[in-house]
């Protein structure tokens, strides 16, 4: 049956809702409430604290990511109660939001909870830290390379590589080989394609195993940021890939490879990108107005680009 989209709550009728008897209405006023945050600072703020304590875990979860979303740095002491939540999606939802919020004062209790037994916490207490501490950040991320846990092991080597830092490479490259998985995903994605930033070219037969297949489709698991990453390294192939898509039948595939000529400042693809622009039956507006974006500052890359470092620590 066909349904209208419900409306958006007025600042009164969420309020009225976050007190709800049902959970998910008052998880869903909250999340209505960001947008009243300007109008209605003190109440918003008060109602996502209350929140931080409600019963269900879903609301208090939504609590967490509304004040992250609204900047409420007053409602930084509530946080740094609801990163030991019993839950421990809130734990993750709270740490972040103490990420978001960058307040030094938070300082202390990120630095406790990367050590903290729980991996997920030491997972987002890394990703936080790095917002909160700049200036630490990296000194312990480093120490997190060997964490017990491979997902914050990923994480902490995805923060080094992408400020340069080499001794993370050996762990990306056993992202690409398929020796290290994450249970979060973006970050697996991230390990992928930070390896072509790098050029780190130890890792291209790997990357091309995920980029290329028999068929010619990729092996289906972050394949794109693969073709990407080997772009970036001025890979023929690749590059080749890239600009055959752009003129695909499928609108989709025309969007992708749009989107990785840009990632990969594939400057050979320029022409061909602006002449889709204004035209959303070739490709999705906005990615194209991005990848021209990204184009603006590229330049044309040899075939090959040379290495700046090797996964087993060679100079530069």
């Amino acid at each position: 049956m066909f349904r209208l989209p419900s409306l958006r709550r007025t600042l009164d009728a969420a309020l009225v809702d976050a007190a709800s008897p049902n959970a998910a209405t008052r998880a869903s006023a909250l999340a209505d409430l960001v947008r009243h945050a300007e109008a209605a600072r003190a109440e918003v703020l008060a109602a996502f604290e209350r929140g931080l304590f409600d019963p269900a875990a879903t609301v208090r979860a939504a609590a967490a990511i509304g004040i992250a979303d609204v900047q409420g740095v007053e409602a930084l002491s509530s946080l740094l109660v609801a990163v030991e939540d019993e839950d421990g999606h809130v734990r993750q939802m709270a740490l972040s939001a103490v990420g978001e919020l960058g307040d030094r004062r938070a300082g202390e209790r990120l630095r406790r909870a990367l050590s903290d037994s729980r991996p997920e916490v030491r997972f987002q207490a890394v990703i936080a830290f790095t917002r909160v501490v700049p200036e630490e950040a990296m000194a312990r991320a480093a120490k997190l390379l060997d964490d017990r846990d491979a997902t914050v092991r990923v994480a902490a080597a995805v923060l080094l590589a992408r400020a340069g830092e080499r001794q993370a490479v050996p762990l990306l490259v056993d992202v690409v080989r398929g020796r290290l998985t994450t249970r979060e995903h973006e970050d697996e994605a991230a390990a992928v394609e930070l390896l072509g930033e790098l050029g780190v070219t130890e890792a291209v037969p790997h990357l091309e195993r995920r980029a290329f297949a028999v068929l010619g489709f990729g092996e289906g698991r972050f394949a794109w940021q693969a073709l990407v990453s080997l772009a970036k390294m001025g890979h023929a192939r690749a590059r080749a890939r890239i600009l055959r898509d752009l003129r695909s039948w499928s609108r989709d595939r025309r969007t992708l490879a749009v989107a990785a000529a840009g990632r990969a400042k594939l400057a050979d693809a320029r022409p061909i990108v602006e002449a889709m622009k204004g035209n959303e039956a070739r490709a999705d507006a906005g990615t194209v107005a991005l990848a021209l974006d990204q184009l603006a500052t590229s330049v044309a890359a040899p075939a090959r680009a040379p290495a700046l470092f090797v996964a087993h620590g060679g100079n530069p």
